[in-house]
């Protein structure tokens, strides 16, 4: 598993990602967040879990893609599940890894 050094470098995996993907990012910020995983905005403003930190690259690389996606298409139907294909392959494994550890951290607060 590969973790992220810091935010420095989660930051620029993301103004990389949005720049193959021709996606302008207006701000871009990490913080605290209790329910999600990441939240855009049709402003072009990303906030992400600090959490996504300290988990393995791929997964992070999944949150990037999957809100980049959003300020074009701002539901999870056909053509954003095709572009999540085209851009991660077989992305929903990914997925189901988030939803473990999300199911995980739920438990521990209690």
């Amino acid at each position: 598993m590969t973790k992220w050094k810091d935010k420095i470098e989660f930051k620029k995996q993301v103004r990389e990602i949005a720049d193959k993907m021709d996606i302008k990012i207006n701000s871009l910020a990490i913080r605290p967040m209790k329910n999600k995983w990441a939240s855009c905005s049709t402003d072009g403003n990303l906030n992400f879990n600090k959490q996504l930190l300290d988990l393995d690259k791929k997964l992070g690389d999944y949150v990037i893609v999957h809100e980049l996606l959003h300020f074009n298409i701002p539901n999870h139907g056909k053509l954003w599940k095709s572009l999540m294909t085209a851009y991660l392959g077989d992305y929903e494994k990914i997925e189901q890894k988030l939803k473990h550890i999300a199911t995980d951290e739920k438990k521990n607060q209690r």
